[in-house]
């Protein structure tokens, strides 16, 4: 079996902190972050705000805040990810579609941002890639001479994508890169997405919108307060809850508008500092044991699938 172009694993992020007093203390974040990403396959990682998704981009692009701790392995092409190979990579064959569209020069035109990430030199080619972009999502040619300040938000997340779509990479991050488009953008840029992994590139596609994921993933990883509970295939989700491996996978099924839409309980995942000593999950789990509030289960292989639960079969 081919190995995974990208791989996490037991990934732990915590931050250094002062408190009242000047008294330092880490605060751990992240806990038990796997992931496996495979040359052509598109992996949806869907999970609430502060499951980690985000943190692990960062942690991948080596774009951590100064006061973070990192422990556990990043691979990338059977090495170790260094922070001297993250700085050499980062933009070229490993690209951010980021969340925010705050990370556009706000003194450069988006055309020229846009043409650095085309490798071809020659300024007419740069030009014709930049316009097919462009009128693919609806974007006036015009818009390749304003500055940020001059786009919309639904207009800056679309030049965020083609600056992503205009490179070469081998592997594309996207980091919520769907908000703010409009229904016929949104089906565009999930075909565009799937074309793009379909020529061999590797897509990490970070979303809270499971539906949307589940148009074009290959696998679904499911992050909640900091650590991994399941990586499932796309077609698991397709008959009923019974394919999946996880409680919680099981609950955001159910949550879906087009299954039961029930919601799980009215409780929220547990913030850093008060995550439980075993499962991440146990207080809100209906299958819970003594084991499940004593013991953080390894993630470890079910039904071609890969789950974070000791009762899980």
């Amino acid at each position: 079996m081919k190995e995974p172009i990208l791989k996490v694993e037991n990934l732990g992020i915590s931050f250094s902190q002062y408190t009242k007093g000047l008294v330092r203390s880490d605060l751990n974040v992240i806990k038990n972050l796997d992931i496996e990403l495979n040359e052509g396959e598109i992996l949806a990682v869907v999970g609430s705000s502060g499951s980690g998704k985000s943190l692990l981009a960062h942690a991948i692009l080596g774009i951590l805040p100064d006061n973070s701790f990192t422990e556990g392995n990043i691979i990338y092409k059977g090495e170790e990810l260094t922070e001297e190979r993250k700085q050499k990579l980062r933009g070229d064959e490993i690209v951010l579609i980021p969340q925010s569209v705050n990370y556009l020069d706000p003194l450069k035109r988006v055309g020229k941002q846009i043409k650095i990430s085309i490798k071809d030199k020659d300024k007419k080619v740069q030009d014709e890639i930049v316009d097919n972009l462009f009128e693919k999502y609806n974007l006036d040619k015009k818009v390749k001479n304003y500055y940020p300040f001059q786009l919309s938000g639904g207009m800056a997340r679309k030049v965020l994508l083609c600056t992503a779509l205009a490179s070469n990479s081998k592997v594309i991050i996207a980091d919520e890169p769907t908000p703010g488009l409009d229904e016929e953008s949104l089906n565009e840029v999930l075909k565009d997405f799937r074309k793009v992994a379909d020529s061999g590139c590797a897509i990490l596609m970070i979303t809270h919108d499971i539906s949307a994921a589940l148009k074009i993933a290959d696998k679904v990883a499911i992050f909640y307060a900091g650590s991994t509970l399941e990586i499932a295939n796309t077609k698991d989700f397709v008959n009923n809850e019974q394919e999946l491996r996880h409680p919680y996978t099981k609950a955001l099924y159910k949550a879906l508008p087009d299954h039961d839409f029930k919601a799980m309980d009215d409780k929220t995942q547990p913030l850093p500092n008060e995550l439980p000593n075993g499962c991440v999950f146990c207080d809100r789990c209906k299958i819970k044991t003594k084991e499940c509030e004593e013991k953080v289960p390894e993630i470890r292989e079910i039904r071609n699938g890969k789950v974070r639960c000791i009762h899980a079969t």
